[in-house]
This record gives structure tokens, C-alpha cells and sequence, in this order.
């Protein structure tokens, strides 16, 4: 009976702190001062830089997500470790819930490529499937895409006036006001740029404030920059490659270049060199394959969650995360099945 009683007082609680949540969401995004509430996202497909470098090497805000999302899979890797050290057999929590997801990873590759060849692949193909699947999880840590530094808009579109809310030593921290708006012309070139920064530097002293702001975040969703997908992609079908010479040795070659075909088939040798024409387009084809299907998912989920979250800020938001963990561990696994279907399929004679 106490056990009972106890169990509907600490429902009672929740529910009140998820009731007050609610209401503070309500009154910042809608009733609250403007500079609270949340303005439209600026769509940026590169990635941009952050200020840092190393040896003169510029690193961006999607770099720095991945360093991030390295450092947690590190993390993560030497927790395990240790863990596997103090010799205890039975995993609990989240060592439970890691075993699992390697024990699943290695059952489809095994199922694949068989035990032999699958003890090679494992390796390449859930190294990728974890970076994938972090680096999707990660950059739905609160700030990312959304606290950075505030650099004048020079494209055209609406920028907001930047307010002042406190100072972390000589930092000013900064938010932007959605009900001062500014409609940035397509013709706000450089040098209008640079005359409101100075305006901006006369106005505030030594702290450079824009007048057209927008927020370049310091970190950004790894897949929404080409570079990571297309990067993962290049590795996938060139160890596909490797693999395959490991297996058949230099005749692996011979399916895009058919050479004795050519020479003895007669007109099913033209035949075979066509088809080892198209082989060589279907390698390059898996590249842009893996590439934009990753990097279009998230780049679009990372549009739509900023998206709904101006249009309706509270309730909605919440089951968009849920869906984006779950999107996001499906492609990190489509991405990890695909590599191991292509790799088994480079170990087999293509005859």
C-alpha cells in the first residue's frame, strides 16, 4: 500500500514539472520580451569558421562537431575498456545497451560476409556505423546551432538587431531580438558590412556589435556539410576495393576490365567491356549514393527541427527529437549495412 502511495506522489511531482516546463515555453515564446523568442534559422549549406586553427589549418563549426563526437566515441570506447578490464561479465546499464549494439552489428555482418571474412570487415563497418550514429546524436546536445558569434548577414534575407544581455568577464553575451527585424537587401555588399560594423564600434566602444545580425553557431550537425558523408563514403568503396583484392588477388580487377573476354569472346567480349564500363560508373555511383542520402536526411532534419521550433515552440519539439534519434540511428545503420553488403559483395568472384 505505501509503495502505492508513493508511486502516485512521484507521478504527481513529474506532472507539475513537466505542466510548469510547459507554461515557462509558452509565456518566453509567445507573451515573454521578444529578444526570448526564437527566430527564423539562417540556411547556410557550407560550414562555416569558428575563429580557431590549426597550423593555419581553419577549423569550421562542423569540424569542431566531429572532434566533439570523436572525443565521445573515445570516450565511450575507453569506458568500455576498463569496464572489460575489471573483468566483470555482466554488463549492466549502459554497457548492456553498448553489448547490444555490437552484438547486433556483428550478427549482420557475420550474416553476410560469414565468420571468416566478417572478422575483417567488422572493424571498418561499425568504426563507421559509431561515428555515424554519435555524430548524429551529439548534435542534439542543447546549443548546437544555436550559440555561436555574431557576424553582420550579407546575403539577403532578415537579420535581427542584436541586445545585450550580460557580461562573462571582458565576453558580452548577446542574443538576437526577434521584434527588431532587419530586411537585408541582395545588394548589402561588403562594404556596407563593414560601414555598420564601424557604425556598430563607434556605438559601443571597444565591444564590435552588428547592426544585421545573424548567428554563426559554433558547432553543426557533422552530415549537414558534405565533406563528412561524402568522406565516409570515399573509405566505404575504397576498402571495398581492398577487400576485394584480399580476397580474388589482382583477377578482382578483371571485372572492370575484361580483357580476355575482350580478346577471345568476340562480340559477347564487347559486350563484357560495356559491363565493365558500367561497373566503374556504379563505383563512383555508390559514392553520391552514400553521400547525399546521409547528408540529405539530416541536413533536412536539422532544417525542420529549427524550423518548427520558431513556428510552434513548445509540445511539438520535443517529438521531433524523439523522431530525429530515431532517424538518426537508421541512417547511421543504412549507411553501416550498405558498406558491409558492398564489401561482401567484392569478396565473391563476379562470375
Amino acid at each position: 500500500m505505501s509503495s502505492d502511495v508513493k508511486q502516485e506522489k512521484r507521478f504527481g511531482v513529474k506532472r507539475w514539472i513537466v505542466l510548469a516546463l510547459i507554461g515557462v515555453g509558452i509565456y518566453v515564446s509567445f507573451m515573454g520580451p521578444t529578444f526570448l523568442r526564437p527566430i527564423t534559422p539562417v540556411v547556410v549549406l557550407p560550414p562555416e569558421p569558428t575563429g580557431l586553427a590549426i597550423g593555419g589549418f581553419e577549423i569550421t563549426n562542423t569540424i569542431l562537431a566531429t572532434l566533439l563526437a570523436d572525443f565521445v566515441l573515445l570516450l565511450v570506447a575507453f569506458s568500455a575498456w576498463r569496464f572489460i578490464k575489471k573483468g566483470s561479465l555482466v554488463p549492466k546499464g549502459f554497457y548492456n545497451a553498448f553489448e547490444a549494439i555490437i552484438e547486433f552489428l556483428w550478427n549482420s555482418v557475420e550474416g553476410s560476409a560469414g565468420a571468416k571474412w566478417g572478422k575483417r570487415i567488422f572493424p571498418v563497418v561499425a568504426t563507421i556505423f559509431l561515428i555515424v550514429f554519435t555524430a548524429n546524436m551529439v548534435k542534439l546536445a542543447p546549443g548546437f546551432e544555436s550559440i555561436g558569434q555574431l557576424k553582420e548577414m550579407h546575403a539577403e534575407g532578415t537579420a535581427y538587431e542584436a541586445k545585450h544581455l550580460f557580461d562573462l568577464g571582458s565576453l558580452g553575451v548577446y542574443t538576437l531580438d526577434k521584434g527588431l527585424p532587419i530586411e537585408v537587401a541582395a545588394a548589402h555588399g561588403e562594404e556596407e558590412a563593414a560601414h555598420d560594423e564601424e557604425m556598430a564600434v563607434e556605438e559601443h566602444g571597444s565591444t564590435t556589435v552588428c547592426h544585421a545580425c545573424e548567428v554563426v553557431p559554433f558547432l553543426r550537425g557533422s552530415a549537414t556539410d558534405l565533406n563528412f558523408p561524402f568522406a565516409l563514403a570515399f573509405i566505404a568503396v575504397f576498402m571495398t576495393q581492398v577487400f576485394g583484392v584480399w580476397a580474388l588477388g589482382m583477377s578482382y580487377f578483371e571485372k572492370f576490365f575484361p580483357i580476355k573476354q575482350v580478346i577471345h569472346g568476340g562480340i559477347f567480349g564487347g559486350i563484357n567491356f560495356a559491363v565493365g564500363l558500367l561497373e566503374i560508373i556504379l563505383e563512383f555511383a555508390k559514392i553520391l549514393s552514400f553521400g547525399f542520402r546521409l547528408f540529405g536526411n539530416i541536413f533536412a532534419g536539422a532544417l525542420l527541427l529549427s524550423i518548427i521550433g520558431v513556428l510552434t515552440a513548445v509540445g511539438l519539439p520535443a517529438g521531433l527529437y524523439l523522431f530525429e534519434i530515431f532517424f538518426g540511428a537508421i541512417q547511421a545503420y543504412v549507411f553501416f549495412l550498405l558498406a558491409t553488403v558492398f564489401i561482401s559483395g567484392a569478396l565473391e568472384s563476379h562470375h
